[in-house]
């Protein structure tokens, strides 16, 4: 039976690896190739070394300053997501009536798109500051704190199923053997909850981490990066200077490259270490 089925394996992966070859691959060494270039369309490339990426630092300092702004952005959006859903993963594992409906609330926010998702909380927090003489583009602050809400509001309930799904995967005979030996909920919660949903922690950090840096749908609609382009995210700028200056697309392309590179090492970083953590558990 193995036999036959490592006979065809190649047969049935072969799709799945042209698909990749052209709907990744092949786009990824094109696009890392063109960032050396200046371009309008990838016909007319002419090639022009490092320009584009020096360019990219010493243009105007937009991409700098976006950079900034992003990993501000994601450090406080990562930290506060994955306490807020592991917290209320605790509290909705207690055995709560009512805890199916709650974790159902909880998660619908992350089916709705990023654009809605903006403009429903351009409307919310304008709600607010109209009356007091400012909008969410009065001042950069506004716009941070609103970035921060909404990627709370929309990813908070999808962690939280992720760490739910931990917490009660770990063994009842741990738990209660704890109990026996008389360690507190304090206790409990550092030797043996956290240690066992360190696969779950991996996956939340992962996908929190990644998203916070990708931002860009409810970047566009909640700010558009005003006032000043000050709450422009990487990805914003990435698309303003490449769809938005004429004869910059080779500078666009070379600010994605670096954002790629940024963005791989950082998660990379982050899945070795948390890595390390399950198997020393």
């Amino acid at each position: 039976m193995y036999k036959g089925l490592n006979k065809w394996f190649g047969v049935f992966c072969l799709p799945t690896l042209v698909a990749f070859f052209i709907a990744f691959f092949i786009p990824l060494i094109m696009g890392f190739y063109l960032s050396f270039c200046d371009f309008t369309s990838v016909t007319d490339a002419t090639f022009v070394g490092l320009a584009n990426y020096i360019k990219a630092f010493t243009d105007n300092k937009e991409f700098l300053s976006s950079l900034y702004f992003t990993v501000r952005f994601a450090v406080l959006s990562v930290i506060s997501i994955n306490l807020i859903a592991f917290l209320l993963a605790l509290i909705l594992t207690k055995g709560i009536k009512g805890t199916n409906l709650f974790r159902t609330v909880f998660f619908m926010p992350n089916l709705i798109g990023g654009i809605v998702l903006g403009y429903i909380w351009q409307l919310i927090i304008n709600g607010f500051l109209y009356p007091l003489g400012y909008s969410i583009t009065s001042n950069p602050k506004y716009g941070f704190i609103g970035l921060i809400v909404l990627m709370n509001w929309q990813m908070i309930g999808y962690m939280m199923i992720i760490y739910i799904a931990g917490i009660n995967n770990i063994s009842t005979e741990i738990s209660e053997a704890a109990k026996v030996d008389g360690a507190g909920p304090i206790r409990t919660l550092f030797n043996i909850t956290i240690p066992q949903v360190m696969p779950s922690i991996t996956i939340c950090l992962f996908l929190t981490i990644t998203n916070s840096f990708k931002l860009f749908d409810q970047n566009l609609a909640l700010t558009a990066g005003a006032p000043g382009k000050k709450t422009q995210m990487i990805a914003l700028d990435i698309y303003n200077t490449f769809y938005g200056r004429i004869g910059f697309e080779g500078v666009g392309q070379a600010k994605a490259v670096i954002f790629s590179v940024i963005v791989a090492f950082i998660a990379l970083l982050q899945l070795y270490l948390t890595r390390r953590k399950e198997v020393l558990n």
